[in-house]
């Protein structure tokens, strides 16, 4: 690229590029933090299974829940316009923190199954306040590299999603203490926004509430579109994430490896999703999106078709696949919503990201049941196959986009 392009791509950007990449940092920061609570409870499973004799099917609630519960949540949020019409800052500050009371919550007084998966609802419910309205915050700082932005994003969410089976290989023997810990981390990630991070130069003033919005998002051809692309990529990711590090630990366990490397193995696979994020984000800005997101879904397609055919394989094997996949299911997620605040209406961004998150995570709790019914009916082997349907929709969704004039407005032309 020419000095004489660079500066006029950043003409629209009136503001030092460090300040944009700072706001980023540190949003990007929060958002680790504070979605560190999302699978706490999923990476402590087998002590809980152990102290609670729960079932496998019990054992799967802890995580459904918060499925369960970031889907009301989102609802309601996007019904009532939450993120357009309260400063986004402070509803991810509260959120952050009132998740972080429901998890401690759990560490503290949650001693059988009825309660856990209560406390991991509203666990789920509160993030709701996370997720969208840190992506609503990072639009107002980016128009140009929007979708690299939104990547590292994710890409920190990521981390943050992953992170407990970190501290659950590096932390206390004791579970309630690791929880406690990362309970005290979402709390430092909401106090990060509230204290160090303010709304960007592409800021709209606050929306007026509007019920009809959240019906609206899909009378948008373009926008409804980018969502059944996420709608197709969300049937996988979740479903993987889930089960993955359970089909990690069993894999590992028959040949021998110890409990602890596959803690680290679960941290290593979904980690490496954040690669995966800013690989896409650099792609999608400059390859531009429908093609970044296919190309991801199929790679993470093709996964799901190998992966149960290394179950009891040499670990590096299973383990190389399984990081590749970890990378790829997730690279493509930030270019959806990208998408959406592209084609969307502005003053409304917040309302269709938070109907996009509501119902993809919706489906999720289809695809998160379904795996174990087949494990439980044709093993490991096949049991992920199920999950390529999803990708292979995802495709067909953002090929039809990219051929509409609308993906001349996404990514300034490069769709």
């Amino acid at each position: 690229m020419s000095e004489t392009t660079q500066l006029s791509s950043y003409s629209e950007e009136p503001l030092a590029q460090g300040a944009r990449w700072h706001a980023l940092a540190l949003l990007s920061l929060a958002e680790l933090l504070g979605m560190s609570l999302w699978f706490s409870a999923s990476a402590i499973v087998p002590r809980l299974q152990a102290e609670w004799s729960l079932s496998e099917a019990s054992a799967g609630w802890l995580t459904l829940a918060v499925q369960l519960g970031f889907v009301a949540g989102t609802f309601a949020s996007a019904l009532l316009n939450l993120p357009d019409i309260l400063s986004a800052r402070r509803l991810f500050t509260l959120s952050a923190i009132l998740g972080a009371a429901a998890n401690a919550s759990f560490a503290l007084f949650a001693h059988e199954r009825v309660a856990g998966i209560a406390l991991r609802f509203m666990t789920g419910f509160f993030l709701a306040g996370v997720y969208p309205p840190g992506m609503k915050i990072m639009a107002t700082w980016f128009k140009r590299g929007r979708g690299l932005a939104l990547g590292v994003l994710v890409g920190a969410l990521t981390l943050g999603k992953a992170s407990p089976y970190l501290v659950n290989a590096l932390g206390s023997q004791d579970w309630r203490r690791n929880l406690l810990f990362i309970s005290a981390l979402a709390v430092a990630g909401g106090l990060v926004v509230q204290l160090f991070v303010r709304d960007g130069p592409y800021a709209t003033a606050r929306a007026r509430f509007d019920l009809r919005q959240a019906a609206r998002v899909f009378g948008n051809r373009g926008v409804r579109l980018a969502n059944f692309g996420y709608f197709g990529h969300m049937w996988e990711l979740y479903a993987m994430w889930t089960w993955s590090p359970v089909m990690i630990r069993a894999s590992l366990a028959r040949v021998g490896s110890a409990p602890v490397v596959a803690e680290a193995a679960s941290f290593l696979v979904i980690g490496a999703g954040a690669l995966g994020c800013v690989a896409g984000g650099l792609f999608g800005d400059r390859r531009g999106r429908t093609l970044t997101t296919s190309w991801a879904m199929g790679i993470s397609g093709a996964c799901c078709l190998l992966i149960g055919f290394l179950f009891g394989a040499a670990p590096w094997l299973l383990l190389t696949v399984a990081a590749l996949w970890g990378a790829s299911v997730v690279a493509d997620s930030a270019q959806f919503s990208a998408c959406v605040t592209e084609l969307g209406d502005p003053q409304y961004i917040g309302t269709a990201l938070t109907l996009q998150t509501c119902l993809g995570f919706l489906l999720t709790t289809i695809s998160i049941e379904l795996i174990p019914l087949l494990v439980r009916g044709v093993g490991w082997r096949y049991a992920f196959i199920s999950l390529a349907v999803g990708p292979l929709l995802g495709i067909l969704a953002m090929l039809r986009l990219r051929s509409l004039p609308e993906a001349e407005r996404i990514a300034h032309g490069r769709k």
